[in-house]
Protein backbone atom coordinates (compact mmCIF):
# COMPACT_ATOMS: atom_id res chain seq x y z
CA UNK A 1 0.00 0.00 0.00
CA UNK A 2 0.99 3.43 -1.00
CA UNK A 3 1.83 6.02 1.63
CA UNK A 4 1.33 9.67 1.59
CA UNK A 5 1.85 12.12 4.13
CA UNK A 6 0.78 16.29 4.39
CA UNK A 7 3.27 19.10 4.43
CA UNK A 8 2.93 22.68 4.13
CA UNK A 9 3.11 23.96 0.56
CA UNK A 10 5.52 26.72 1.98
CA UNK A 11 6.93 25.73 4.92
CA UNK A 12 7.54 28.89 7.66
CA UNK A 13 11.17 27.67 8.13
CA UNK A 14 11.74 27.64 5.01
CA UNK A 15 12.34 24.24 4.56
CA UNK A 16 15.12 23.86 7.72
CA UNK A 17 13.51 21.13 9.09
CA UNK A 18 11.47 22.68 11.97
CA UNK A 19 8.10 21.81 10.13
CA UNK A 20 7.25 18.87 12.05
CA UNK A 21 6.53 16.59 8.55
CA UNK A 22 10.39 16.32 8.57
CA UNK A 23 10.39 13.94 11.35
CA UNK A 24 7.94 11.53 9.50
CA UNK A 25 10.35 11.89 6.35
CA UNK A 26 13.03 11.03 8.98
CA UNK A 27 11.11 8.14 9.95
CA UNK A 28 10.64 6.78 6.38
CA UNK A 29 13.52 7.17 5.39
CA UNK A 30 14.87 4.94 8.02
CA UNK A 31 12.45 2.23 7.59
CA UNK A 32 13.17 2.10 3.87
CA UNK A 33 9.48 3.27 3.20
CA UNK A 34 8.37 5.03 -0.22
CA UNK A 35 5.83 7.59 -0.07
CA UNK A 36 4.36 10.54 -1.91
CA UNK A 37 3.34 13.84 0.18
CA UNK A 38 0.33 15.87 -0.48
CA UNK A 39 1.20 19.88 -0.16
CA UNK A 40 -1.03 21.90 1.56
CA UNK A 41 -1.22 26.05 1.86
CA UNK A 42 -2.39 27.51 5.25
CA UNK A 43 -5.74 28.19 4.33
CA UNK A 44 -6.21 23.86 3.00
CA UNK A 45 -5.18 22.76 6.36
CA UNK A 46 -8.32 24.45 7.71
CA UNK A 47 -10.72 22.96 5.41
CA UNK A 48 -13.30 20.23 6.23
CA UNK A 49 -11.27 17.81 3.58
CA UNK A 50 -7.93 18.16 5.95
CA UNK A 51 -9.69 18.46 8.78
CA UNK A 52 -11.00 15.16 8.28
CA UNK A 53 -7.75 13.84 8.48
CA UNK A 54 -6.64 16.16 11.69
CA UNK A 55 -9.22 17.43 13.99
CA UNK A 56 -6.86 20.30 14.56
CA UNK A 57 -6.12 21.80 11.16
CA UNK A 58 -3.00 21.05 11.43
CA UNK A 59 0.67 18.93 9.21
CA UNK A 60 1.26 16.54 8.99
CA UNK A 61 -1.31 13.50 8.34
CA UNK A 62 0.04 9.66 7.17
CA UNK A 63 -2.27 7.37 5.19
CA UNK A 64 -1.91 4.26 4.36
CA UNK A 65 -4.47 1.94 2.81
CA UNK A 66 -7.75 2.89 5.22
CA UNK A 67 -5.58 3.85 8.11
CA UNK A 68 -5.14 7.75 9.13
CA UNK A 69 -2.98 9.02 11.92
CA UNK A 70 -1.72 12.54 12.77
CA UNK A 71 0.21 13.98 15.36
CA UNK A 72 4.22 13.15 14.71
CA UNK A 73 4.78 10.69 17.73
CA UNK A 74 1.93 8.33 16.28
CA UNK A 75 3.42 7.80 13.16
CA UNK A 76 6.49 7.79 13.91
CA UNK A 77 5.70 5.04 16.16
CA UNK A 78 3.80 2.96 14.13
CA UNK A 79 6.45 3.30 11.61
CA UNK A 80 8.71 2.18 13.86
CA UNK A 81 6.78 -0.87 15.69
CA UNK A 82 5.66 -2.18 11.97
CA UNK A 83 8.89 -1.77 10.10
CA UNK A 84 12.29 -2.70 10.97
CA UNK A 85 15.10 -0.20 11.73
CA UNK A 86 13.95 2.32 14.08
CA UNK A 87 12.97 -0.01 17.38
CA UNK A 88 15.75 -2.51 18.88
CA UNK A 89 14.53 -6.32 19.03
CA UNK A 90 14.89 -6.39 22.71
CA UNK A 91 11.45 -6.24 24.72
CA UNK A 92 13.38 -4.14 27.28
CA UNK A 93 15.03 -2.08 24.83
CA UNK A 94 12.19 -1.73 22.49
CA UNK A 95 9.94 0.15 26.02
CA UNK A 96 13.19 1.94 26.65
CA UNK A 97 13.39 3.39 23.52
CA UNK A 98 9.94 4.24 23.37
CA UNK A 99 9.95 6.08 26.10
CA UNK A 100 12.61 8.16 24.95
CA UNK A 101 9.94 9.31 22.27
CA UNK A 102 7.62 10.63 24.72
CA UNK A 103 9.97 12.21 26.52
CA UNK A 104 11.24 13.73 24.03
CA UNK A 105 8.03 15.13 23.26
CA UNK A 106 6.58 15.45 26.71
CA UNK A 107 9.03 16.88 29.01
CA UNK A 108 11.81 18.69 26.59
CA UNK A 109 9.69 20.08 23.92
CA UNK A 110 7.34 22.09 26.05
CA UNK A 111 9.40 24.73 27.57
CA UNK A 112 11.26 24.76 23.76
CA UNK A 113 8.06 25.95 22.18
CA UNK A 114 7.07 27.94 25.31
CA UNK A 115 10.81 30.11 24.25
CA UNK A 116 9.27 30.42 20.52
CA UNK A 117 6.05 31.84 21.86
CA UNK A 118 7.09 34.28 24.44
CA UNK A 119 9.81 35.54 21.32
CA UNK A 120 7.59 35.53 18.66
CA UNK A 121 4.14 36.11 19.74
CA UNK A 122 4.21 37.56 23.40
CA UNK A 123 7.80 39.18 22.57
CA UNK A 124 6.03 43.08 22.31
CA UNK A 125 4.16 42.13 26.35
CA UNK A 126 5.34 44.18 28.85
CA UNK A 127 6.40 41.47 30.79
CA UNK A 128 8.46 39.44 27.79
CA UNK A 129 11.52 40.44 28.78
CA UNK A 130 11.04 39.16 32.14
CA UNK A 131 9.60 36.01 30.98
CA UNK A 132 12.07 34.96 28.37
CA UNK A 133 14.63 34.44 31.12
CA UNK A 134 12.69 32.14 33.32
CA UNK A 135 11.54 30.07 30.01
CA UNK A 136 15.42 29.85 29.29
CA UNK A 137 16.82 28.54 32.60
CA UNK A 138 13.48 25.90 32.21
CA UNK A 139 15.13 24.81 28.74
CA UNK A 140 18.83 24.62 30.76
CA UNK A 141 17.78 22.61 33.19
CA UNK A 142 15.98 19.66 30.88
CA UNK A 143 18.99 19.97 28.99
CA UNK A 144 21.53 19.42 31.56
CA UNK A 145 19.64 16.69 32.57
CA UNK A 146 19.65 15.12 29.58
CA UNK A 147 23.33 15.90 28.77
CA UNK A 148 24.65 14.01 31.93
CA UNK A 149 22.21 11.31 31.01
CA UNK A 150 24.18 11.11 27.54
CA UNK A 151 27.24 11.08 29.50
CA UNK A 152 29.32 10.90 26.02
CA UNK A 153 27.71 7.89 24.98
CA UNK A 154 26.37 8.25 21.11
CA UNK A 155 22.80 7.45 21.29
CA UNK A 156 20.53 7.73 24.71
CA UNK A 157 20.16 3.68 24.91
CA UNK A 158 22.11 1.78 23.07
CA UNK A 159 22.08 1.80 19.08
CA UNK A 160 20.28 4.59 17.11
CA UNK A 161 16.35 4.43 17.86
CA UNK A 162 12.91 6.44 17.33
CA UNK A 163 13.61 7.77 20.87
CA UNK A 164 17.10 9.47 19.07
CA UNK A 165 14.92 10.53 16.03
CA UNK A 166 12.14 12.36 17.91
CA UNK A 167 14.85 14.07 20.12
CA UNK A 168 17.07 15.00 17.69
CA UNK A 169 14.34 16.76 15.73
CA UNK A 170 13.55 18.23 18.81
CA UNK A 171 16.76 19.51 20.28
CA UNK A 172 17.14 21.11 16.56
CA UNK A 173 14.29 24.11 17.46
CA UNK A 174 16.97 25.47 19.76
CA UNK A 175 19.66 26.03 17.72
CA UNK A 176 18.58 29.53 16.34
CA UNK A 177 18.90 30.55 20.05
CA UNK A 178 21.95 29.39 20.77
CA UNK A 179 21.01 27.44 23.97
CA UNK A 180 22.12 24.49 22.27
CA UNK A 181 25.61 25.60 21.85
CA UNK A 182 26.32 25.57 25.62
CA UNK A 183 26.07 21.97 25.61
CA UNK A 184 28.47 20.88 23.24
CA UNK A 185 27.86 16.79 23.98
CA UNK A 186 24.38 17.62 22.94
CA UNK A 187 25.41 19.75 20.11
CA UNK A 188 27.57 16.64 18.95
CA UNK A 189 24.56 14.43 19.52
CA UNK A 190 22.48 16.28 17.15
CA UNK A 191 24.88 16.54 14.42
CA UNK A 192 25.23 13.08 14.80
CA UNK A 193 20.97 12.87 13.86
CA UNK A 194 22.06 15.55 10.75
CA UNK A 195 24.82 13.25 9.84
CA UNK A 196 22.70 10.10 9.28
CA UNK A 197 22.21 9.32 5.50
CA UNK A 198 18.29 9.19 6.38
CA UNK A 199 17.92 12.63 7.93
CA UNK A 200 20.31 13.83 4.93
CA UNK A 201 17.48 12.47 2.51
CA UNK A 202 14.44 13.95 4.40
CA UNK A 203 15.81 17.49 4.91
CA UNK A 204 16.78 17.12 1.10
CA UNK A 205 13.36 16.32 -0.03
CA UNK A 206 11.55 19.20 2.56
CA UNK A 207 14.43 21.51 1.21
CA UNK A 208 13.59 21.08 -2.35
CA UNK A 209 9.72 22.51 -1.68
CA UNK A 210 10.63 25.28 -0.07
CA UNK A 211 14.04 26.64 -2.20
CA UNK A 212 12.55 27.23 -5.69
CA UNK A 213 9.63 29.15 -6.65
CA UNK A 214 5.93 28.67 -5.47
CA UNK A 215 3.87 26.01 -7.44
CA UNK A 216 1.80 27.10 -9.98
CA UNK A 217 -2.20 26.33 -9.46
Amino acid sequence: MSIVITAFERSPDGGQVLARDTRVRWALEEVGRPYAVRLLSFTAMKQPAHLRLHPFGQIPTFEEGGLVLFETGAIVLHLAQNRPGLLPDEANARDRAIAWMFAALNTVEPPILDLAVAKIQEGDRPWAQERLPLVADRIRQRLTQLAERLDGEEWLDGGFSAGDLMMVSVLLRLRPSGLLAEYPSLAAYVARGEARPAYRRAFAAQWAVNAGPPKAG
